[in-house]
């Protein structure tokens, strides 16, 4: 796994109009995947602002439902949602938690972000029942992830140093192969892995744009980064290379790479 470079993870607001109303759509979708059973005991790694958390306390009819990351901001964020559910700060890689607490154990769109997946799988096999099941799911940056894979694209054609903030190029791990090697590697059986789609749609450049100028993620820190001439060149750019429609409308496909196994 590559090294990735530090991100400041905070701003429940900024991250919302960034990429939670995407999240908390991909996670019904998954949601329908799992099929889950009701009254379960649920984790959720990485819960960000909590649009997984959300859609299980909402869905699944769960006994608890906890959330779990490293972002005190965020985790203020969702416990603010009404949401019923407990919130903890911690590492994912060391989760307060005793063994074979949970029924169940996701991660959404959190995987990537740690720099040691094995070990954060490993905690998640250890708080999960036996027979429990543990599931994640990741953007496909590299690929059909387009709201993003249009803007880095482009920002590499202008920049060579863009790759170092590409998330298609940073996160190997999101790729098909690579999550169920993980999955196995982990001591899961029954991995499976599938993609998830969904339309993101934004009904002008100006709305497409203005979400990489909010918030201190990956690609709205590159655009911070920028010169104002660098900057404007960008956007320029940009706007040559995104699909837009007779109206104005930008439609792109946001794909999501899940993956399931089941606790020995």
């Amino acid at each position: 796994m590559m090294d990735t470079p530090r991100e400041r993870w905070g701003e429940g607001d900024a991250y919302e109009h960034f990429m939670g109303r995407w999240s908390l759509e991909v996670a019904g979708h998954f949601l329908d995947w799992l099929r889950p059973a009701p009254h379960q005991h649920w984790l959720d790694m990485g819960c960000g602002t909590g649009a997984l958390t959300k859609t299980i306390a909402a869905y699944t009819q769960p006994q608890s439902v906890v959330g779990l990351d490293p972002s005190f901001d965020f985790g203020r964020y969702a416990a603010q949602q009404s949401i019923q559910a407990s919130f903890i700060v911690a590492d994912g890689q060391s989760l307060p938690v005793r063994d074979k607490v949970f029924d169940t154990v996701v991660s959404g769109l959190a995987l990537n972000f740690i720099n040691q997946p094995e070990r954060a799988l490993a905690e998640m096999h250890r708080v999960v029942r036996t027979a429990g099941l543990v599931a994640a799911y990741v953007w496909d940056y590299a690929g059909k992830m387009e709201f993003l894979r249009y803007f880095w694209d482009a920002a590499l054609e202008l920049d060579a140093s863009a790759v170092s903030s590409h998330e298609g190029h940073r996160f190997p791990i999101c790729q098909p192969e690579s999550l169920l090697q993980l999955w196995r590697g982990a001591g899961f059986h029954d991995v499976s892995v599938i993609a998830i789609d969904i339309t993101t749609i934004f009904d002008s450049f100006e709305r497409y744009w203005r979400s990489f100028t909010l918030g201190n993620f990956p690609a709205p820190q590159y655009v911070a980064s920028l010169a104002p001439k660098p900057r404007s060149r960008l956007r320029e750019h940009l706007g040559t290379r995104i699909p837009i429609a007779d109206d104005g409308s930008i439609r792109l496909t946001a794909r999501v790479w899940a993956v399931r196994g089941y606790s020995t």
